[in-house]
């Protein structure tokens, strides 16, 4: 602790303690402002003392010598960086080790510089619907198969009608950013104008898309990079595990460094995919001198059966809307943008829209123009055969491109894996949403120490490698659970946005023109949502259709026990002091200093004390007796203060006195009794094992019981703390 002295003059009048007294070297005004003990956050105490000479006094100001708070203003303190230092051997390793991972923790001030770029924005928002395109196109094709192989060339319609689809999407998103500048989720969209039931239903059909996102991205990813080197196929789970902690570690140190590190990645793919785009069709059409579409070849072990139906390519159009997902995720992430956020926003969203449809467009007409057909096993991928073919063409002359191979499904794989970006960004936000509404666990509403919304990253991220284990890794069998909570919540997000404009319209100019976008958004994606559940049902759909209303009656489960709780909780004690009536009951185990010490802390709170020792052996009652009787006298003569001895012939300790402690309870409703527990505290963990923790038992005993008070008193040992001698010599004086 330290002390500071200031000299007071002899004839100066004297203030009383607590109160300034001014020095030659400070102000009277400071010397108050420093010294005012009516002010608890000062955090400073002023002490009397007498001088060596008659009427010499001095104020000792005394402040804690160890602190980590510092004083913003009048009754307001702020914790420093300096509170979360570790304070033992265990703690710094601890700490250091998520110092390493995670970074250093960041301020709430510190939040608005951890906004994103438009460019950053693109990379973190945009890369799942962005990698959509490594798998789109030869999602669409493998349900076309199913006719043989020539069939697959309808992939080129079929990709037209999904990129017409992705204009009516974004041009809905884009109205629903500046409507909903806080960011206009489908769950904040449904809830706001359909009701809580919708925006539930919206917001468990995106938890479930964001955690199939990471899956799918991941598994397809890793599929591509083992297409190039065919020696990875038996360790394909675990690399896909270890990609998602990876991901996961990222998020964790905050959007904005997540934003840096995978803004390279992302815009390198799309780099690498225009570079293959064009010059693939340049070599296909202009030098040699390919037709529109190529003859496709079936794959191995595959025998086109069924007719070309309009539910065949019903089936086809709903795989090849995997393209669309996480297109709503720049309107669920407005907040994160830097100022003006909702410009930037719909700027954004119309780079990646535009982006998205050309690479798309782009990738399908190479497979048509080079008659690429899905193999079995997806292995090698679509995108991979175009891309040998345009690199490297003929294996036995490789092209001088062939060394862009590799590299190009390098950039496949950065882009797939770091498309699972996009759901960190939206997951963890949409369940801090929830949260904050008593929908989903309050701690998914907590910040992290770096801003992020740390329990929604970490449950994404068991939740996606639980699928990537369970599916082993194969994006086939994953894809057939995808693209259909997607498109629920489009649905659920347009139709309340066509509520939104039609409430509005006494006010909101143009509000036809809107009301008309949002109309024909919602009825195309209520279609497509429809045809992907009915065409992908047997094949996985169901799985999702199910858990959506499962998860819907969670979170109404939870809102009901919180509403509950809000409402109920209570206690019997008093809410006016004058009303309390205390009654201390000590339990104890034998008349030492800690026993007398903490009955002489029940009395000066109440005269109402009872000690009581719960009597197993004859002998050390009999001592404990004897004790208090000699100490007992030392007692003023209206003091209240008894001993209740307890024999208990089964040996059992806490159970006697719970019951004692519930009798006295139903005796004496109308005090509060408090129940003051003496524990001993260990240094060590091992240590536990050597006391028998009756007051832990006991405290969690009563926790159960309602109208009781718990207060532990904790026995240190002054060997065991560093600072005990200076506070035993600061207690002397």
């Amino acid at each position: 602790m330290e002390h500071k002295d200031v000299q007071a003059s002899s004839t100066q009048e004297h203030e009383p303690v607590g109160q300034a007294v001014a020095s030659p070297k400070q102000a009277p005004g400071e010397q108050d402002r420093l010294l005012r003990e009516e002010d608890p956050s000062l955090l400073a105490r002023a002490q009397l003392v007498q001088g060596r000479l008659p009427g010499h006094e001095r104020i000792r100001i005394m402040r804690p010598s160890h602190s980590s708070l510092r004083r913003v203003g009048d009754g307001v303190l702020e914790a420093t960086e300096a509170s979360l230092a570790p304070r033992s051997g265990s703690e710094r390793v601890t700490y250091r080790v998520k110092r390493f991972l995670i970074g250093s923790p960041l301020t709430n001030a510190q939040a608005a510089h951890e906004r994103l770029t438009k460019f950053k924005a693109l990379a973190v928002l945009s890369s799942d619907a962005i990698s959509s395109v490594a798998y789109a196109t030869e999602a669409s094709m493998v349900a076309l198969l199913a006719a043989g192989a020539m069939a697959t060339g309808i992939v080129f319609p079929i990709s037209i009608a999904i990129v017409l689809l992705l204009a009516i999407v974004a041009i809905s998103y884009r109205q629903t950013i500046p409507a909903y500048p806080g960011g206009g989720g489908s769950y904040i969209v449904a809830k706001d104008n359909l009701g809580t039931l919708p925006g539930l239903v919206a917001a468990a059909s995106l938890l479930i898309d964001y955690i199939l996102t990471v899956s799918v991205s991941v598994s397809s990813g890793v599929q591509n990079l083992a297409s190039v080197f065919q020696g990875l196929g038996p360790y394909v789970v675990a690399i896909d595990v270890a990609l998602v902690i990876l991901i996961t570690i990222v998020n964790l140190r905050g959007i904005r460094e997540s934003g840096s590190v995978f803004a390279i990645p992302t815009y390198f793919f799309i780099a690498s995919a225009v570079i293959m785009i064009v010059g693939g069709l340049f070599k296909a059409y202009l030098i040699d001198h390919q037709p529109f579409m190529a003859a496709f070849h079936p794959p191995t072990g595959i025998t086109g059966m069924e007719p070309v139906s309009i539910f065949l390519i019903l089936k086809a159009f709903a795989s090849g809307c995997s393209a669309m997902t996480g297109v709503e995720a720049i309107s669920n992430g407005v907040p994160a943008f830097k100022k003006p956020e909702t410009k930037n926003a719909a700027i954004t969203l119309t780079w990646m829209a535009s982006i998205l449809a050309t690479l798309f467009i782009g990738i399908t007409l190479l497979a048509m123009a080079y008659g690429v057909t899905p193999q079995v096993g997806g292995n090698p991928t679509v995108i991979a055969q175009i891309a040998q073919k345009v690199f490297v063409g003929d294996p036995s002359h490789p092209g001088p491109l062939a060394f862009f191979f590799p590299i190009f499904q390098l950039s496949v794989l950065f882009i797939l894996v770091l498309a699972a970006n996009t759901s960190y960004a939206d997951f963890p936000r949409l369940a801090s949403l929830l949260a904050r509404d008593h929908f989903l666990p309050h701690q998914f509403a907590f910040r992290g120490d770096r801003l992020a919304f740390s329990t929604g990253i970490v449950v994404l991220a068991i939740f996606a490698s639980a699928l990537l284990i369970i599916f082993k890794g194969s994006t086939d069998a994953l894809i057939g659970l995808y693209a259909v909570g997607v498109f629920m919540s489009f649905t659920l997000s347009q139709s309340g946005m066509v509520i939104h404009w039609w409430r509005l319209r006494p006010s909101e100019r143009g509000w036809q023109r809107k009301i008309s976008i949002n109309a024909l958004g919602a009825c195309t994606t209520l279609v497509v949502a429809i045809v992907i559940a009915s065409t992908k049902f047997l094949e996985g759909a169901w799985v999702v259709v199910i858990l959506i209303p499962i998860l819907v009656l969670m979170f109404m489960s939870i809102h009901k026990h919180y509403r509950g709780v809000e409402g109920q909780r209570t206690t019997t004690v008093p809410g006016r002091a004058a009303e309390i009536k205390h009654l201390f009951i000590v339990p104890i185990a034998a008349m030492d200093r800690v026993s007398v010490q903490s009955i002489a802390y029940a009395r000066s709170i109440t005269k109402n004390v009872v000690a009581v020792h719960v009597s197993i052996d004859e002998g050390d009652t009999d001592k404990v007796r004897a004790t208090w009787q000699d100490w007992a006298t030392r007692l003023p003569s209206d003091d209240k203060t008894m001993l209740v001895v307890i024999e208990s012939p089964y040996r059992s300790l806490y159970r006697p006195i719970l019951d004692y402690i519930d009798s006295v309870k139903e005796l004496y409703p109308e005090f509060t009794i408090t129940v003051l527990l003496p524990e001993f505290v260990v240094a060590h963990w091992w240590e536990h094992f050597l006391h028998n923790q009756t007051a832990l038992r006991l405290k969690a005993a009563l926790l159960f019981r309602p109208g009781i008070v718990v207060t532990s008193m904790p026995q240190h040992l002054p060997s065991r703390i560093p600072d005990m001698a200076e506070v035993a010599e600061l207690s002397g004086r």
